[in-house]
């Protein structure tokens, strides 16, 4: 046998080596197709029976098919805060809502019956930020949630009131609570609504509105002495008038003090003051003129001056008298009536005579130093709050809302000008 025979013989197998070798390389091929399984699909794919390479069953992740719309919109910059937040759900049901500012604050709502819907009932502070988390569930039990923010408007028009008298203040027994507004109010309602005004020892207190600026607030008789009072201003966001809001929010408390109410008899032309039920003091006065008879009535004692300047030109009386320290004033109306010292009179007139353009003088001094005098010791026994009540002055009665004198008015009418 010659070597090329020798080489191309077929060996006892009956193979090659050149058919050994292509056997090796079609084995890959062999192998690759043992991967499959039973079906013919592939591992990891989507046909049933498939196993991944762990061992467990391989499926795509199930969504829940609840959608969830929150009004206001996630990042709205202006809503309107007196408009509620309304959450709805469609293909499935609400599990929890919840809407609160910044500091945790929650604001109130109600679920629909049919848990598909949610609205706020609690009222939305302007110019604040606000969360709503949202959770819903669809009919297979899958979750679906929603997280957004909104914050609300800050209005362009405002009110504010004035209010008298001072928080922790002491005063007297005829004292109302006065609230002055800067702009014309037309939803008196709304406005006198957000205001309260309690007492302890408790007792009926009734709003009035003597204007679209001013609120007063007050019992049926004066306040007994040592009377705690709160005047509670929930004013932020009220409309009191047409796109314009209210901005307080506040407590505002006094106490009564002492008891004291005072009558100026202008026929006798004296002042007999009482003090917790007892007369403490008994003054000679002089009032009004006959041409500038002083206001009868009840008149409370508004502001007080250790001393002050008084000029007729600012009362329309001309250039009648210009006084540059009239000492120990207190002021009892807002169109200039006043109770104070004098001492540019005679001495003898205090007692006998009515002498003055309308306003109650007691002996004085220059100065208001004197501690001797009666205009003195009048002041010095007085706060603002105490009432002085005129009688016998030949005049009508001042009008309830010159001043802090609504005791002028009968309970019922004062209770018809309540807008509540």
């Amino acid at each position: 046998m010659t070597a090329r025979e020798q080489r191309e013989r077929p060996d006892q197998g009956g193979w090659s080596r050149r058919g050994v070798l292509a056997g090796l390389l079609g084995a890959p091929v062999l192998l690759l197709a043992a991967c499959d399984d039973d079906n013919g699909s592939r591992a990891g794919g989507s046909g049933s029976g498939g196993t991944a390479p762990g061992g467990g069953t391989s499926s795509a992740p199930r969504t829940s098919v609840a959608k969830i719309t929150v009004t206001p919109a996630a990042g709205a910059a202006n809503a309107a805060f007196g408009s509620p937040v309304k959450v709805t759900v469609a293909a499935g049901t609400l599990g929890s809502v919840k809407v609160a500012d910044a500091a945790g604050k929650a604001v109130e709502g109600e679920m629909s019956a049919d848990s598909t819907s949610w609205t706020s009932t609690g009222t939305l502070a302007s110019g604040t930020e606000y969360t709503v988390a949202v959770t819903a569930t669809d009919a297979d039990k899958l979750e679906a949630d929603a997280n957004t923010t909104f914050t609300t408007a800050t209005p362009a028009n405002t009110f504010v009131g004035y209010f008298t008298p001072e928080n922790g203040s002491t005063v007297g027994v005829g004292m109302p609570v006065s609230i002055n507004f800067n702009k014309p109010i037309t939803d008196r309602k709304a406005v006198q609504q957000a205001i309260t005004v309690i007492a302890e020892p408790g007792v009926e207190i009734v709003g009035h509105w003597f204007s679209s600026t001013r609120l007063d607030f007050r019992p049926q008789e004066y306040w007994a002495k040592g009377t705690e009072v709160t005047l509670k201003l929930r004013l932020k966001d009220v409309e009191g008038a047409k796109g314009t809001f209210g901005t307080q929010s506040k407590d505002v408390g006094f106490a009564i003090g002492r008891s004291q109410t005072s009558v100026a008899d202008l026929g006798a032309r004296k002042l007999t003051v009482t003090t917790d039920g007892q007369v403490t003091a008994v003054y000679a006065i002089s009032g009004g003129a006959p041409e500038h008879r002083t206001w009868g009535g009840k008149m409370v004692i508004s502001e007080q001056f250790q001393q002050t300047k008084m000029d007729s030109t600012t009362v329309g009386l001309g250039d009648e008298y210009n006084i540059p320290d009239v000492p120990h004033a207190q002021r009892l109306t807002t169109s200039g009536t006043f109770i104070h010292g004098n001492y540019w009179s005679s001495p003898s007139i205090f007692g006998s005579q009515n002498t003055s353009h309308g306003c109650i003088g007691l002996q004085d001094a220059k100065g208001g130093e004197d501690a001797n005098t009666n205009g003195y010791r009048f002041y010095k026994s007085s706060m603002t709050g105490d009432v002085v009540e005129v009688v016998n002055s030949g005049d009508r009665t001042v009008e309830p809302s010159n001043g802090l004198n609504g005791w002028n008015m009968s309970w019922s009418d004062w209770k018809a000008g309540s807008a509540t």
